[in-house]
């Protein structure tokens, strides 16, 4: 639960952030695409509310690669979590490096959305029994949430992603500017963000099978491993002639900071 208290307070403030350069300043970026190109030149100056905000991401996404290695428990997309987040911090640095914030802006802006409404679920998950005592309303939320979790992920990152942000790096780009530098560069990395969301969306897809199909009634994590397919580890059960007790990885307590942890590559 820790993680996604954390997770949720950084991505409503980063997503709140974001929303507001985009709706309650004057960037016409959301609303006009190929605006995030216009006057663009070699080391123009970054204005310093968006200069904010990369450093801010900048910061979260290095620790988010660290966390992922040593803290975050071990799930089955995790090798893929922390290429996006290598990804991710790539086009952060080089995108301020070569000046394309206005582009940055816009690209966090459609993907933390979905990081609010997931840590948001998880959160009201984890609340919907504490004490020890069944609560309704969170169990409401939880499903609210997973509702709009998964709409608004095919609608910000798979249509609105493509349609403002591609259509801005792949075409409009060329227009404004002809010979713009590592132009293939930064649209690999897009193109890879985008496969990613892919990938995540059939996580979405598979969940929502399961639970149109009856297979589960209740939210849940499908990335966790099952416990079948962790496998038990065996610790001796201190009597001579008992066989070793099974216990799965899950119960382990966690590691402390600077600890490698087990993978499953």
């Amino acid at each position: 639960m820790p993680e996604s208290a954390w997770k949720f307070l950084f991505y409503s403030t980063a997503w709140g952030y974001s929303a507001y350069l985009l709706f309650g300043t004057n960037y016409p970026f959301f609303h006009d695409p190929p605006s995030v190109f216009y006057d663009w030149k070699p080391g123009m100056e970054v204005p310093r509310d968006i200069a904010m905000a990369y450093l801010l991401q900048g910061g979260f996404y290095g620790h988010s690669i660290y966390a992922t290695l040593y803290m975050d428990a071990w799930r089955k997309d995790s090798v893929v979590m922390l290429l996006h987040h290598v990804v991710t911090l790539i086009l952060i640095v080089f995108s301020y490096a070569f000046r394309y914030h206005n582009v940055g802006i816009l690209v966090l802006f459609l993907h933390d959305i979905n990081d609010v409404q997931l840590e948001f679920t998880k959160l009201n998950v984890y609340f919907k029994f504490r004490g020890g005592v069944y609560h309704r309303l969170n169990d409401l939320m939880s499903d609210v949430g997973c509702v709009s979790f998964s709409l608004s992920w095919f609608w910000f990152r798979l249509y609105w992603f493509p349609l403002k942000v591609l259509y801005a790096t792949c075409h409009c780009s060329l227009l404004s500017v002809p010979d713009i530098p590592f132009y293939f560069f930064f649209n690999a990395l897009l193109l890879t963000l985008l496969l990613m969301n892919i990938y995540w969306f059939l996580y979405i897809v598979v969940f929502a099978t399961k639970v149109l199909t009856g297979q589960v009634r209740e939210v849940s994590d499908v990335r966790e491993y099952d416990e079948a397919d962790e496998g038990l580890r065996t610790l001796p059960s201190g009597k001579e002639g008992n066989p070793p007790t099974p216990k799965p990885w899950k119960e382990e307590k966690p590691l402390r900071n600077g600890l490698v942890k087990d993978k499953r590559f």
